[in-house]
């Protein structure tokens, strides 16, 4: 793939969505954290449904940590991995009440120290709170790079740093969002929605679905 067709891709993903986000519900760059950890292997509407419960009552960490593990865990049920989840949740509540003054730090190693943050949480966390240029690989991230050759790679470190490379600059901040909503609604695993993508002509796809 060339240059010229990633250019045409990102303009028509901006086109059709000018100002992308997560569709994680969240009002705090904290709470954003929070529903960014419970959503690794959960689909983010069960995180939204879950974390309604209980985010306008106990949405900052000191108010999280009264809960305590068990207290969250029952918030979570619905979730998976949830009691590991919640574990990782009270130990980054209190670590962020400890170090860093109950706010979320705008810095990679220190969102990756917290338990239950990897590379792909903290690409969230300071892409969509912070306006960073990152980008967050997630299956769907993965599967869109590698099915039409925007960025093909074997791993998701090699599809994120190849992705930073190639993808203009103009179009660097919003990238993640475009690319993840492609793959969720779309772009799907098992049969792609071919005749109903609007980049189904740029894409280098060999076995694209066919119309009717």
């Amino acid at each position: 793939m060339n240059n010229a067709k990633r250019i045409e891709i990102f303009t028509h993903f901006q086109a059709a969505n000018p100002n992308p986000t997560t569709e994680l519900e969240y009002e705090t760059t904290f709470q954003l954290l929070i529903a960014v950890i419970l959503s690794a292997q959960a689909t983010d509407r069960s995180v939204n449904i879950a974390t309604r419960k209980f985010f306008p009552e106990h949405g900052t960490p000191e108010s999280m940590l009264t809960l305590g593990v068990e207290g969250l865990a029952d918030y979570i049920k619905t979730i998976g991995l949830y009691k590991t989840k919640a574990s990782n949740v009270i130990k980054t509540c209190q670590i962020l009440v400890d170090r860093y003054g109950s706010q979320v730090p705008d810095d990679r190693d220190a969102l990756e120290s917290l338990p239950g943050v990897g590379r792909k949480t903290a690409n969230v966390v300071l892409n969509t709170a912070f306006g960073h240029p990152t980008i967050a690989v997630d299956t769907h991230i993965f599967r869109v790079a590698n099915r039409t050759r925007i960025a093909p790679g074997k791993s998701v470190l090699e599809v994120e740093r190849k992705l930073e490379k190639v993808i203009p600059a103009a179009f660097l901040q919003d990238a993640h969002h475009w690319l993840i909503l492609h793959g969720r609604y779309i772009c799907i695993a098992r049969k792609p929605k071919c005749p109903q993508c609007g980049i189904s002509d740029l894409c280098e796809y060999k076995d694209k679905t066919p119309h009717g």
